[in-house]
């Protein structure tokens, strides 16, 4: 006798940290929950794994910033074993000549220019502004426009009336600059390159996006919406992985059930709504609303398929701007890098190679001909430093996001990943002249290794590029955009939702809000 398929309330695709967030939510609020990761551990691609033998890293993100402390709180995560290594880092900018740069909190220390330091603040303090009133906005699912339900109303009313209270100057100002690209505000602001390009490199970090690219003035702003600000920078003990462990300790505390090495294959259809999913072993299990936290393209074009969407839809999720331009790279060292002029304690914060906009904008110059950078722009974090167990004893780690690095390179990448690897290096090497004779191991993970072991299509962090056509009220499509998608029981909860990428958790948090309010 056949048995019955497995059946749940709600079945959540993915376990990274939306996935997981939403999951808890779901669970808290008495829905039976099932969370399936294709993979063998929660984190999707904030997990921490080896890399080379004794030596630890987080695969993706290596810091937590956007991640608000309210939902930390809400989620326990102290309770489920989160703690931080390191906290409120700084960030220095690095000078090939050796006169770097240190920002902190509202103050920034070796800029040549003395009007620098005194407009850095006011600089701050009006971004700050402009990005607080706007983060309201990133608590909950965007309104849609004409529908004429008093929910969407209100949410429109909220969102104007944070940008009113700003006052007459500073709404002015909003209006001025959001559509700008940070290359040419920057300019209006501070006059050191360096420091004009260590902003620059903040509003298009993980972006296909330069700082002449219209627009990046709101991804700047999107960045700074983080309660806490930029300075909120954290190292989690353990790597990112710790923080979604804890994230799946949490969901399963609150009654939700995981498994891991269970790839979905398709998501189910019956009388034109969803029942389940199908795994890929061939099990089908049951659920009236089916939340996926992977990607849009993978969500509707792979498990779904275009056969039960709209030839429009399908088009416009086709089209979708997804492919990755951020890549990371693992070394191995056998000693603590020396940086020239810098105090060994500033490794214990972030460092920047961005000496300028215009370094950086030719850096993504290259991208735009399916080429890497002859000079990459680098974020670097030496995790071993407050964190020592990631490393043998005495050795260290060293983690690199590197700016730009095409998806589809011309020159194919199993002929270039060392290649790739030894730009990095000689990179850093300008700063830091006795790193290459340390390093002992080494990973890269392109957007294609990405999208392969991550199962992010095109590679993208943030699942699909966060620009005007694809943020609030239209992301990642019309159609979609308020985590309901046009198939009745399908959601969306990943970082191809609102408000978008980053290890922040809000799109799970908002997706269950909106499977409970509608499928009651």
């Amino acid at each position: 006798m056949t048995q019955p398929a497995p059946r749940y309330d709600c079945i959540v695709v993915g376990a990274g940290h939306n996935g997981l967030v939403c999951a808890h939510h779901l669970a808290r609020a008495g829905r039976s929950v099932l969370v399936l990761e294709a993979g063998g551990q929660v984190g999707g691609a904030a997990i921490t794994r080896e890399f080379a033998p004794g030596f630890q890293v987080s695969a993706g993100a290596h810091l937590l910033h956007l991640m608000p402390p309210r939902l930390m709180r809400e989620l326990d995560l102290a309770a489920h074993g989160l703690k931080f290594a390191a906290e409120r880092l700084k960030t220095v900018a690095l000078a090939p000549g050796g006169a770097h740069l240190t920002l902190a909190g509202d103050a920034v220390f070796g800029a040549p220019d003395a009007a620098d330091q005194a407009a850095y603040p006011r600089w701050r303090a009006l971004m700050q502004r402009l990005a607080n009133a706007l983060h309201p906005a990133l608590l909950e699912a965007p309104p849609r426009l004409g529908s004429g339900e008093w929910r969407d109303g209100a949410a429109l009313l909220r969102l104007g009336w944070a940008i009113r209270r700003l006052g007459r100057h500073d709404m002015r100002e909003l209006l001025r600059i959001a559509g700008m690209c940070v290359h040419d505000l920057l300019e209006e602001h501070f006059s050191s390159p360096l420091l004009r390009g260590a902003l620059a490199f903040d509003a298009v970090l993980g972006s296909n996006l330069g700082p002449r690219s219209p627009g990046t003035v709101l991804s700047l702003l999107y960045r700074m919406a983080a309660p806490g600000g930029p300075e909120a920078l954290a190292q989690p003990e353990g790597g990112l992985g710790a923080v979604t462990r804890a994230l799946g300790r949490a969901a399963v505390a609150a009654g939700a059930e995981l498994r891991t090495n269970s790839a979905v294959a398709r998501i189910l259809m019956r009388a034109d709504r969803v029942c389940g999913v199908a795994l890929a072993s061939g099990e089908e299990i049951a659920a009236p609303v089916v939340i996926s936290n992977a990607d849009p393209r993978t969500t509707f074009l792979g498990l779904l398929g275009s056969e039960h969407l709209d030839a429009g839809f399908v088009r416009r999720i086709a089209q979708l701007r997804s492919r990755g331009l951020a890549a990371k790279v693992h070394l191995a060292l056998d000693a603590l890098p020396q940086f020239r002029d810098l105090d060994p304690e500033a490794l214990r914060g972030r460092l920047l190679v961005a000496p300028s906009p215009d370094y950086v904008e030719d850096a993504y110059n290259h991208a735009k001909y399916r080429e890497y950078s002859a000079a990459p722009a680098l974020e670097v974090t030496v995790p071993t430093l407050a964190d020592p167990a990631l490393a043998p004893a005495g050795r260290h780690v060293v983690s690199v996001i590197a700016q730009y690095v095409p998806y589809d390179l011309a020159g194919h990448w199993p002929q270039q990943r060392q290649r790739f690897i030894e730009r990095v290096i000689d990179t850093l090497a300008v700063y830091a002249p006795q790193l290459p004779a340390s390093v002992c191991g080494s990973e890269l993970l392109t957007p294609v290794d990405i999208e392969r072991e991550f199962r992010i299509s095109g590679g993208h962090w943030h699942h699909a590029e966060l620009a005007f056509d694809q943020f609030f009220l239209v992301r990642p499509v019309p159609g979609a955009a308020q985590y309901r998608t046009p198939v009745p029981g399908l959601f969306l909860c990943g970082a191809g939702c609102h408000p978008g990428g980053g290890v922040m958790g809000l799109a799970g948090r908002n997706a269950a809000r909106q499977v409970m309010r509608e499928a009651a």
